[in-house]
Formats: C-alpha cells, sequence, structure tokens
C-alpha cells in the first residue's frame, strides 16, 4: 500500500504531478472519502478544473513567489465567445491557471497588502515555499502526503484567500471547509519527517479591498475533531483498497436512517 515515493520532503515536485499521485492520500481526499468513497474515486478518475481556483492559485503564486509560470494572464475581461472560450480551455489543458487583467490588479494589490501585514510577512520570510511531503502512517500503513505553502522552521503558515478574515467568520468556514483537519493532517506529517515546528496558523486574505490580513491558529479542540476525521478517513482508505470496493455514503446493504432536521421539528411545534 506505498507510493512509489520515499517518505520525505521534496521541494521539486511538480503540482500536476502530486495531485495526479493515486497511491498516496492527501487530506483534501480525506476529506472527500468522509463523503463517500465512491465520489473520492470519480474524482480520482474524473478531474476536472474548476475556475474558482484560478484566482487563488494566482494569488498564491505572488504572495509565496513561486509557480508564476502556471499563471496566464489573460487580454480579455470576459470569455464569452467561443473563441475565447477554447483559448481559455486550451490553456487550462497546458496546466495553467487563466486570470483576467482586473482580477490581476487585485491579485497585485493583495501581495501588497499582505507585504504591509508584519506577522504575516515575518512567517513567510523563513522557510520554504510549496514543499510536498510524503509520510507512511504507521496505523494503517497509508502513505500521505501533503503539499505545505510554506515550510517555516518554527511555525508552518497557510495562505489562504477568503471573503472574510474576521476570526469568528474564519472559524464558521475553517469547520465548513475542513480546514481543522489540513491542520492535524499537516501538523501530524511533519512531526513524523522529524520537521522541529511548534505550531500552525492560517494566514488569511479577504479577496476585497482593503484586503484585511489575521493570522488564525485555530484552537485545540477543534484540531483534536479534525485528527479524529483524518484518523477515520485514513482507515477507511486503508479498507478500500484493500477491499478495491468503494462505497457511496452506505454501504448497499444498508438503509439509511437520518435524524430528522431539527428546524422541521421546530417548525412543526410552532405551527399556528
Amino acid at each position: 500500500m506505498n507510493s512509489d515515493i520515499s517518505p520525505g520532503f521534496y521541494d521539486d515536485i511538480p503540482e500536476a504531478e502530486y495531485h495526479a499521485d493515486r497511491e498516496s492520500l492527501s487530506v483534501s481526499g480525506a476529506k472527500t472519502l468522509l463523503k463517500a468513497p465512491a465520489l473520492f474515486r470519480h474524482q480520482q478518475d474524473n478531474p476536472v478544473h474548476k475556475d474558482v481556483f484560478d484566482f487563488g492559485s494566482a494569488a498564491h503564486a505572488l504572495v509565496l513567489g513561486v509557480g508564476m509560470e502556471s499563471i496566464y494572464v489573460s487580454p480579455l475581461e470576459e470569455f464569452r465567445t467561443n473563441a475565447a472560450k477554447a483559448e481559455k480551455a486550451e490553456a487550462q489543458r497546458n496546466g495553467l491557471s487563466v486570470i483576467t487583467p482586473s482580477d490581476w490588479l487585485k491579485v497585485c494589490d493583495m501581495a501588497d497588502a499582505l507585504a504591509s501585514h508584519r506577522l504575516a510577512s515575518r512567517l513567510l520570510s523563513d522557510g520554504k515555499p510549496e514543499v510536498s511531503a510524503y509520510a507512511i502512517d504507521e496505523p494503517t500503513g497509508v502513505m500521505r502526503r501533503g503539499r505545505f505553502d510554506w515550510l517555516g522552521a518554527t511555525i508552518i503558515p497557510d495562505y489562504k484567500t477568503a471573503a472574510s478574515s474576521d476570526p469568528d467568520v474564519f472559524i464558521k468556514a475553517a469547520v465548513n471547509f475542513g480546514y481543522h483537519m489540513q491542520h492535524a493532517w499537516y501538523v501530524d506529517l511533519a512531526a513524523d519527517l522529524g520537521h522541529p515546528a511548534e505550531a500552525f496558523a492560517f494566514i488569511v486574505q479577504e479577496k476585497e479591498a482593503p484586503y484585511l490580513v489575521t493570522v488564525i491558529e485555530l484552537p485545540e479542540e477543534l484540531v483534536r475533531v479534525g485528527a479524529a476525521r483524518n484518523r477515520r478517513a485514513l482507515e477507511r482508505f486503508r479498507d478500500c483498497t484493500e477491499s478495491g470496493t468503494w462505497p457511496g455514503y452506505l454501504p448497499d446493504t444498508e438503509i439509511a436512517t437520518p435524524a430528522a432536521p431539527r428546524w422541521a421539528l421546530y417548525a412543526e411545534d410552532n405551527a399556528a
């Protein structure tokens, strides 16, 4: 159940090659596995490029100082004509993230705003960008992988663009998008490879002016929940790989018995 690659840190693995690895498990794959193994396998077999990620890719490239060769700033603001759509699709097939001129200017302003944030700038001044890491999970034998935005010496930061960098708003997004799983996954991965990191923090930046930046560390109790979810995902990946069976939301021999939504019961109890 091992990937062909040996455990360790790698700073020379192309992003496309990293994401194409089917033998190891990433935290994004772990999130999908917990929804339905069949969905995880389908997404592996049918990778889809989502335009919404292009903006974030451009911001990451400029802020982290790596990956600009994969960013294509189109001369077009819109892709309505067939010719424009074909040009965009061709660029994406070649592994490029396509961004409009106005969005590129916004990304440049975001990078300038982040550079003026003292703590965020300090966190991104010591370490290496876009480092891939592989380590075996001993209880399951599964090879885990992760791609660190920035592998810091003592604090590992991860850069996120978001609708809001308000800590009270972001903590809800962290649960919805599984960032607590990412926190636990990356800390465990680094520790298993002997990295001396003492903490993990998200550098969160808003995508609208004035592009506010907040450095956020998730609460320990939430990270423990993320770690427990990671454990279930690793066990599920092992079991599905060994059996060759990738079920949907439930095994096809079981009946689902979901709990009634509280809001539905409340509405009925308070009906006139």
